[in-house]
């Protein structure tokens, strides 16, 4: 700090602060936050000044979210929200596979599916964890690392900036899995890439490329993880070209086909992945942020925000009660066939459970245990 701005701090700071957390955040298993040196542009330490990375440390798991690791993200974005020394929050998760890949499946699996009251109770800390972000008095920045699927891609969406390494998928799970998504997606998704767009993520459930939901407008910024020979390549699996496909659209992220994706499975395989890039424009935009008024620009968060709160409150508690309810039927289905099944097996037999349903059949242990996935089967 400057020498007379320090005097000045110091003639004028209050003999003690008041500290406006709720609860100091404890250790918790499967979540890192780490306090980091703010910089500037050009890389030197702004001296008394940090970033708080809050980090989904789950990566067995794809960084899955557990019941203790959703409190522990709502007390780290609430401390970093107040923390008077802290520019901007980054949250990211372990590794190179994964941001987050929602909810932890094993729990729902083992304890909630089949357990609406006990569901209902954790969806009201799921809300608070994305209300905790949407509310945080920081710009949040989402480090997409790996894939942002389901919940992951909620929680992500929530965040004011993303910024994803180009091998990343992003996607929802919902209808496919026994749920819908409606923990942030169904609120953000239209108001970031259109109705057409967002119907299509929300139900079909394929996973697009970091490129193409760059394309869309979803993310912020994308940049090249795969290092061939010491050089960055961009993720060979997807065209990344602005070309046009056979019917005169524009193809950029679209995934390859025949002998070309043949081709991009052997270049990936001959590469490593190196997240520098990433971290680099992470904390590019840390630093643009930071030569900020800092109230001015809470204030500007704060209205940008509006769009998704204003959806988002609009729709959590109805959504909330609705998902607790699933849980005695779709959802405890398809959470248990994710989690029992075969890797290679994990959805439900669909047209079985439709007939099932056409010809009157209730919702009983028959009928979930005839549509689980076994091996062999």
């Amino acid at each position: 700090m400057p020498e007379a701005t320090s005097a000045v701090a110091a003639r004028t700071k209050p003999k003690s602060l008041v500290s406006h957390t709720l609860a100091e955040a404890s250790p918790c298993p499967g979540l890192r936050v780490e306090r980091r040196p703010a910089r500037l542009p050009d890389g030197a330490m702004a001296e008394g000044l940090h970033n708080i990375w809050i980090i989904l440390d789950n990566p067995e798991q794809l960084n899955s979210y557990t019941t203790a690791m959703v409190k522990g993200v709502i007390l780290a974005f609430r401390a970093a929200s107040a923390a008077r020394d802290v520019v901007a929050v980054v949250f990211t998760g372990s590794g190179d596979r994964a941001f987050c890949t929602g909810g932890n499946t094993a729990e729902y699996a083992e304890y909630y599916a089949g357990n609406p009251q006990e569901y209902r109770q954790y969806m009201r800390l799921f809300n608070d964890m994305v209300s905790a972000i949407l509310g945080c008095d920081k710009p949040v920045i989402c480090r997409i690392n790996g894939m942002r699927i389901g919940g992951g891609q909620e929680i992500g969406m929530a965040c004011d900036f993303s910024i994803a390494q180009d091998l990343a998928r992003l996607g929802q799970a919902g209808p496919k899995h026994g749920s819908a998504a409606i923990g942030g997606a169904t609120d953000f998704l239209p108001l970031m890439i259109g109705m057409e767009r967002a119907l299509e993520s929300g139900t079909l459930c394929e996973h697009w490329s970091a490129h193409k939901a760059y394309r869309l407008g979803m993310l912020h910024d994308i940049a090249p993880a795969l290092k061939v020979d010491g050089r960055f390549v961009p993720n060979p699996l997807v065209i990344t070209d602005r070309v046009l496909d056979e019917w005169g659209r524009f193809a950029l992220g679209e995934p390859k086909t025949g002998a070309a994706l043949a081709e991009a499975k052997h270049l990936l395989s001959r590469g490593t992945i190196d997240l520098s890039l990433l971290d680099e424009k992470v904390e590019a935009l840390c630093s643009k942020l930071l030569l900020t008024f800092p109230e001015c620009l809470t204030k500007s968060l704060e209205e940008l925000r509006k769009p998704k709160l204003e959806a988002w409150n609009r729709n959590k508690e109805n959504s909330r009660a609705w998902l607790a309810l699933n849980m005695l039927a779709e959802g405890r289905t398809g959470f248990r066939a994710f989690h029992e099944g075969p890797r290679a097996r994990r959805e439900i037999d669909f047209v079985a459970l439709r007939l099932a349903l056409a010809q009157g059949a209730p919702w009983c242990e028959d009928l979930v245990e005839s549509l689980i996935p076994r091996a062999g089967g």
